[in-house]
């Protein structure tokens, strides 16, 4: 596949088109993917982020080990436009592509890793104002060790990120009355008590940018709270349960996306995260309001 040309800056595809790739990538992505027990689907599915992805660009590889094996996280770096400063900070958008064993994580994570591939197809048709790398991470189960080593890894090397987005289950939706729990009574008195939303979960130097971010997604018909959390996360611990903080750990702005996983999603870890029980309506409104949002969240 050629490279696509780039276009007038950040105007959205239709509805149902984005729908229809979302659906491709969910039915190659969904399946056992633990690393270890069923590293036959495991590798199937690096082969496919890495083909989508290199027909975009060109792809690299950040090889990690552990247990003395190596492990991969495969990056697509897309360049600035030639007008953007060549040592502007890039804008990094993330998602885990393992799953726990014994689960076919269609939420967990193929709905992230579905909405980042076409996030990246649309990024890579656009005028960006500052690089934008797309990531796919492994061994997030096993407690974040994939964006830890890579995050560890830019730390050292003394490289600035401008921002850094992970997209962290994005498929389920639930509108019944009190299906959305919290980690704190206080939460659950100050945000919905329906699972409809898309959440915002950052430190406090990404409320501007969390702030852009929800305009765009509820113009894209996605409801949208946020939330900012200090000190890494560490007084809510369900606000960490994702690569973004690896990145908070290592002193980087950093935020995730998600559908708030276990608080609302009863098949969370289980063998029935299957790709019925996601809600493509929901998840695709989501990419398209992260399509626009990128825009201005790029610039903050």
């Amino acid at each position: 596949m050629p490279l696509l040309p780039r276009q007038k800056l950040f105007s959205p595809p239709d509805f149902e088109s984005v729908k229809a790739r979302l659906l491709t990538h969910l039915e190659h992505l969904v399946g056992d993917r633990d690393p270890y027990l069923a590293s036959g689907k495991h590798r199937l599915v690096q082969q496919y982020v890495q083909s989508d992805l290199a027909s975009l660009g060109t792809v690299t590889c950040h090889t990690f080990t552990v247990r003395a094996r190596q492990h991969h996280n495969w990056i697509l770096p897309l360049p600035g436009a030639a007008t953007a400063s060549p040592a502007a900070a890039p804008l990094i958008v993330g998602a885990h592509y393992d799953t726990v064993p014994g689960t076919p994580g269609a939420d967990d994570n193929a709905s992230g890793l579905a909405v980042l591939l076409e996030l990246a197809r649309y990024c890579a048709a656009q005028s960006l104002p500052r690089p934008v790398w797309f990531m796919a991470f492994d061994l997030e189960e096993y407690g974040l060790l994939g964006s830890r080593a890579y995050a560890e890894s830019l730390q050292t090397s003394g490289q600035a990120v401008h921002l850094m987005l992970s997209l962290e289950m994005l498929g389920y939706c639930d509108h019944t009355p009190h299906s959305q729990n919290y980690p704190s009574p206080l939460l659950a008195r100050l945000y919905p008590h329906r699972g409809n939303y898309v959440a915002l979960v950052g430190n406090p130097s990404t409320l501007w940018a969390m702030h852009r971010l929800r305009r765009h997604l509820r113009r894209a018909g996605a409801a949208c709270e946020y939330l900012p959390v200090p000190n890494r996360g560490t007084t809510i611990a369900a606000t960490r349960r994702s690569d973004h903080a690896a990145f908070w750990d290592c002193g980087y702005r950093a935020l995730m996306v998600t559908d708030t996983a276990f608080l609302r999603n009863p098949h969370y870890h289980q063998p029935s995260d299957r790709l019925e029980t996601l809600d493509l309506d929901f998840m695709t409104r989501i990419c398209l309001g992260l399509m626009t949002g990128l825009a201005a969240t790029v610039g903050c």
